[in-house]
This record gives C-alpha cells, sequence and structure tokens, in this order.
C-alpha cells in the first residue's frame, strides 16, 4: 500500500489517502505500506504534522525494528521538508 498524507492536493492515483498523522500511523503498524508520501503542514498543528509521522517511524525503527517504507516528503514548507528529510536518512541508517 502506498499512503499519501497530505490536507489539501489531490490524491495521486494508486496511493491511499489519508489527512492525519494518526491515521498515517495506524496503516503504517498493519506492516502494508511499501510507500508514504509526507507533507508536513495539515492544517491543525493540535493535530500534528507529517513530522510526527518520521518522528514516529525512527521511534519504532530504534525500539522494535520496525522495517520503514520508502518515504518521500511532498511539503511547500522548506524549513520542514529539510527536519524531515534529516530524520528520514537517520530512519534509514538505523535500518541498514
Amino acid at each position: 500500500m502506498r499512503v499519501y498524507l497530505d490536507d489539501e492536493r489531490a490524491t495521486p492515483a494508486g496511493w491511499t489517502r489519508v489527512y492525519w498523522p494518526d491515521e498515517a500511523i495506524a496503516l503504517l503498524e498493519t506492516g502494508g505500506v511499501t510507500e508514504l508520501s509526507l507533507d508536513h503542514d495539515l492544517g491543525d498543528d493540535d493535530r500534528g504534522t507529517g513530522y510526527d509521522v518520521v518522528l514516529w517511524i525512527e521511534k519504532a525503527v530504534a525500539t522494535r525494528g520496525f522495517r520503514p517504507p520508502k518515504i518521500i516528503v511532498h511539503s511547500a514548507n522548506t524549513s520542514a521538508r529539510l527536519k524531515m528529510e534529516a530524520g528520514i536518512r537517520a530512519i534509514e541508517r538505523m535500518a541498514q
């Protein structure tokens, strides 16, 4: 399954759309996610951001051997994108 986390953009064909980090995490927990595309700003920071998903994956990899999917960032928020990409690099190093 390919999961697309975003609050505004159209969902690409072949992707499953989620709007909130908890929805993405629930799908990740199933073990069936092969690719994940993340936006950062989702319209309600109290409900979370795409970075929260990166943090969850990083912790799951470090503490319980979670095997992460391929992760892409499609956020237009430049500073958040850089922060998320740094987290993804850390995940990739840990998962090797």
